[in-house]
């Protein structure tokens, strides 16, 4: 890692149980990013499941932690000592359940709300100051149990779509690493339907 790099993390749960949920988007994008640039996320490093490579000319540091959602932090933290990158440049993708299926937010810093792996993420680094992608994973209909929704497999209707949810969420990635932050707010963080404007 050169010091012009950045760290990418995604979270998720490890284990397949959990591979298909939408708690995991975090996980399914950093994913579908190591595969359009050709990097391998399979070194073990800092709890973490690592791949090294450049998004853009950029060198960046895929990670995966493997500690499960909620202890998420500490991993990153190890990372970030490591690998001597600066919180500027942390930059974490992870799901959503206030934002509606389909939908991308970036931002450049803000509190962890009810998410608790972000909630681990800001604990551990002692600073909301870092830049997050988050990604919408309502289904637009109402949940009888958030939790339950988010951990279990997503059902087949949601599934045919996460291709080109993935491949747009990848490409908001590059965005930020090759144009910066608020420039790929500009271009990739999409209203919610009925909204008149963007949320930053």
């Amino acid at each position: 890692m050169e010091a012009a790099g950045w760290l990418i993390v995604g979270l998720g749960n490890p284990g397949p149980e959990y591979e298909l949920s939408p708690h995991n988007r975090g996980f399914m994008v950093l994913d579908r990013i190591a595969e359009q640039n050709g990097i391998r996320i399979s070194r073990p490093d800092s709890q973490a499941l690592t791949g090294v490579g450049a998004l853009k000319g950029t060198p960046v540091l895929l990670a995966k932690p493997q500690t499960y959602m909620n202890l998420s932090g500490g991993s990153v933290r190890q990372l970030m000592a490591k690998h001597e990158v600066p919180v500027s440049r942390v930059l974490v993708v992870y799901d959503d359940l206030d934002l509606p299926w389909g939908s991308v937010r970036i931002r450049l810093k803000g509190s962890p709300a009810g998410h608790n792996g972000m909630k681990s993420v800001s604990a551990s680094l002692g600073s909301q100051e870092f830049p997050r992608l988050r990604v919408g994973v309502h289904p637009g209909h109402p949940l009888s149990g958030g939790t339950d929704f988010l951990l279990s497999p997503m059902k087949k209707a949601l599934r045919e779509e996460l291709a080109s949810l993935l491949d747009y969420a990848s490409q908001a990635v590059e965005a930020v690493i090759a144009e910066g932050v608020e420039k790929a707010m500009t271009s990739y963080n999409r209203r919610a339907q009925g909204q008149n404007t963007e949320e930053a």
